[in-house]
């Protein structure tokens, strides 16, 4: 037998706080709050065309091809069409904030911090027994053996193993300190003298060592990643009243 259950505003709040997800959803306001009144502090403005092209990427984005399938997906997600334009409207908006806050810091933050975007192509031989390394370090360097043969050899990891463990294109971020400071003092190709830290004992070869160019793609990154962090700084300074009852 079916039975009808009616749910309200209440009921919907009280499960997200089941769930624990207040903390994000109360984050989430912060953002959207500041976005707006930063955004009409410095007089940016969304206009029509902008809206209508940045509604008809969203549609598109969600498979939404024709006005049947937008109403159904509307229907879905309880959102009326207003509401899907403010959606629309703040997306944009934090986007031309964005913009206007962070492009042209992109090439001078990337200038000051061109040694944070070099990438070194790499494979590594992870071993327990630092004499064992020396020595196949100097066989290796002796041409007795390779550094290939030595991975497929000691390597238990089967596909790294397959890989002759190439670890692929790496950052200073993704490395130790011991292991980064030699591997970015390296004049490619280059194999490394046996380097000891706590997860054991690595021998690298360093195939070469990449500079990244300050192209399009990276200007965003970099845009996004300054605008993020100012977004957490103007969070932090927000002084907070809950009004959940």
């Amino acid at each position: 037998m079916s039975q009808s259950i009616n749910i309200t505003n209440n009921d919907l709040v009280q499960q997200i706080k089941i769930l624990g997800h207040i903390p994000d959803i109360i984050q989430q306001i912060i953002t959207r709050t500041i976005i707006e009144k930063s955004a009409a502090e410095l007089g940016i403005k969304i206009e029509t065309e902008e809206l209508q092209k940045a509604a008809d990427q969203m549609r598109l984005m969600n498979n939404l091809l024709n006005a049947e399938e937008t109403w159904k997906w509307l229907e879905k997600n309880h959102l009326s069409l207003d509401d899907f334009e403010h959606i629309v409207y703040i997306n944009l908006l934090s986007s031309k904030l964005s913009a206007h806050l962070f492009t042209n810091q992109a090439e001078p933050y990337f200038y000051e911090r061109q040694l944070d975007y070099q990438g070194a192509v790499m494979y590594e031989v992870m071993l327990d027994d630092e004499d064992l390394a020396w020595e196949l370090f100097y066989a290796i360097k002796e041409d007795e053996t390779s550094f290939f043969d030595v991975a497929h050899k000691y390597i238990q990891d089967v596909e790294l193993r397959r890989k002759c463990g190439y670890i692929g294109l790496v950052h200073r971020q993704d490395l130790s300190v011991e292991v980064s400071t030699a591997v970015f003092a390296a004049k490619p190709p280059q194999l490394l003298k046996p380097i000891v830290t706590a997860k054991g004992v690595h021998l690298i070869f360093v195939e070469e060592i990449v500079q990244r160019q300050l192209d399009e793609k990276l200007r965003q990154e970099i845009s996004a990643q300054l605008y993020y962090e100012w977004l957490k700084t103007q969070s932090e300074q927000v002084e907070l009243t809950l009004q959940l009852d």
